[in-house]
């Protein structure tokens, strides 16, 4: 079907170069049509738009809920120009084509993330007629271009401009609608279904960046953002100022660094190795963050070559100049001064993100694959207070063990398991991660603080799961200790409790474990 005038419909709550786009198609010789706030916003800048409902014949009603949902709109989107019937049916009621539509759709997701939002409004924010217009052209997308990003104007006009847009490009616009629109409707539905673990999980993610290579160079991998109606922690809102691109390990530890990192309390550090601790520190009095990241980084200054860095403060000039040091492939903190971006800028290959506003720890989904299907869980965020703890040996601790405790438990759900980390009050002294027995993770450990001349006497130990029999125990105060947390439960717990009581000891039953695999 020839028309003498070619059309494009526009109706976008997302006016972000709305006004240069709709410019660039009144060049291309575009008839505008346009609903609501588009159509106001177009005519502020001068340019003239046709009201859709001069075209339907019908007004907006229903407080704008009904606009578009018209057979002289979706005829003109789903009309199929070289079918004889569809033309014949477009003439008898007057329908005209529509080449290009770009709508994106009422803001629901920010709509459910402010404080305090109610149901009805919400449920205002559920777009009807834009979805309803983006997949009759994305499915007609031979005849009707569909945009429904900012981001591809400028790729649509210079396709117009080059000539009729290809099957190639139709097909990519038309993918995106319907990604976009699939993403929309997940969103909804998790907000109405109010479960975190619904019957159904649907998973809106958004490619982030395609990385060169997964964890190794023969597995082509991607980063993706899930969309989460919180500000909940992510390295995908993370800001790269220098270094080499990303890769897939190093998100992987750069998120590990980051959930240790929300974990300490004061001014913090982390030092990552491989997704596991190998030194943390929190600020004793008069300490500022230069103490703090030396003090980790000497827990294990061998696994801190090639590490990652984790810092809760602002990377001062001190503090970068120790971190040049070392060679490291990462470090996150929540913003650089401009002394410590020169400094570190001597050390080009260096990633440093930014992650501000610095966000608290939250209970959010993770989710792992396995062959043929997701895991599902809650991140570990349980307070880790040592209030409710029960002391299970005569012997309770005292306030520099109980400090040392406290943070030992903390950074031991951050440990692959089977996890052992001795600490005293504002430093871990050594970890034993990812053993295939308890054990052999406490003699790691103590290995390990012994080879950098750590001394664990009066050291605390947490363990992230039960003693299933004493000899963990026992090596452990061989080393030094003599304050340990642990959960409980072992069928043997009173074996457990006798040998710390024949040695003094003092022990913390917290009732929950700290387990990851």
């Amino acid at each position: 079907m020839q028309t003498q005038r070619r059309r494009a419909l526009l109706s976008v709550s997302d006016k972000t170069g709305l006004v240069d786009f709709a410019h660039g198609l009144l060049t291309l010789g575009f008839e505008l049509l346009s609903t609501g706030g588009t159509a106001t916003a177009l005519r502020a800048a001068g340019l003239a738009v046709t009201s859709v409902s001069d075209v339907t014949g019908f007004p907006e009603i229903m407080g704008g809920r009904v606009k578009t949902l018209h057979p002289r709109v979706h005829g003109g989107l789903l009309g199929r120009w070289d079918v004889p019937e569809d033309v014949a049916a477009a003439r008898e009621n007057g329908i005209e084509p529509i080449e290009l539509l770009c709508v994106n759709l009422y803001p629901f997701r920010e709509t459910i993330a402010r404080a305090g939002v109610t149901l009805p409004e919400a449920v205002e924010q559920i777009d009807i007629g834009g979805p309803a217009m983006v997949r009759a052209a994305a499915k007609n997308h031979d005849h009707t271009l569909v945009v429904v990003s900012p981001t591809d104007y400028a790729g649509v006009l210079a396709a117009l401009q080059a000539g009729a847009p290809d099957a190639t490009f139709r097909r990519t616009l038309a993918a995106r609608a319907f990604t976009h629109t699939a993403a929309y409707d997940a969103a909804i539905a998790e907000y109405l279904t109010g479960e975190l673990l619904p019957e159904t999980l649907v998973v809106p993610a958004r490619r982030v960046q395609a990385l060169r290579y997964g964890e190794n160079p023969h597995q082509t991998a991607a980063f993706y953002e899930v969309a989460t109606p919180t500000a909940a922690p992510s390295l995908a809102r993370a800001q790269q100022l220098q270094g080499k691109e990303l890769s897939y390990n190093n998100i992987l530890d750069l998120d590990a660094a980051l959930g240790v990192a929300l974990d300490l309390r004061g001014v913090g550090a982390v030092v990552v190795k491989h997704t596991n601790p190998c030194g943390a520190a929190e600020a004793l009095p008069g300490e500022g963050l230069v103490d703090v990241y030396l003090r980790a980084r000497a827990t294990d200054p061998t696994s801190a070559f090639g590490g990652i860095v984790g810092l809760n403060r602002e990377v001062d000039a001190a503090t970068a100049e120790r971190l040049a040091e070392t060679f490291l492939e990462a470090i996150i903190a929540p913003a650089y001064s401009a002394a410590a971006l020169e400094i570190l800028g001597k050390k080009k290959n260096v990633r440093l993100m930014a992650l501000s506003p610095w966000p608290e720890p939250a209970a959010v989904l993770e989710l792992r694959s396995v062959s043929g299907g997701l895991l599902a869980q809650t991140r570990d965020a349980l307070p880790d207070d040592l209030e409710n703890a029960r002391v299970a040996t005569r012997r309770t601790p005292t306030p520099d063990e109980r400090a040392g405790l406290d943070l030992a438990w903390r950074v031991a759900r951050h440990v692959k398991s089977n996890a052992i980390v001795y600490a005293r009050p504002g430093q871990i002294l050594a970890v034993g991660a990812g053993q295939m027995s308890r054990l052999d993770s406490a003699r790691v450990a103590a290995s390990k603080a012994k080879e950098f001349g750590h001394d664990l006497r009066g050291s605390s130990v947490a363990s992230d799961a039960f003693f299933p029999f004493a000899d963990g125990l026992l090596v452990c105060a061989e080393a030094g200790a003599v304050a340990f947390i642990q959960p409980g439960g072992s069928v043997r717990d009173d074996e457990v409790i006798a040998a710390a009581d024949a040695r003094d000891i003092a022990m913390l039953f917290t009732g929950h474990r700290h387990f990851k695999h």
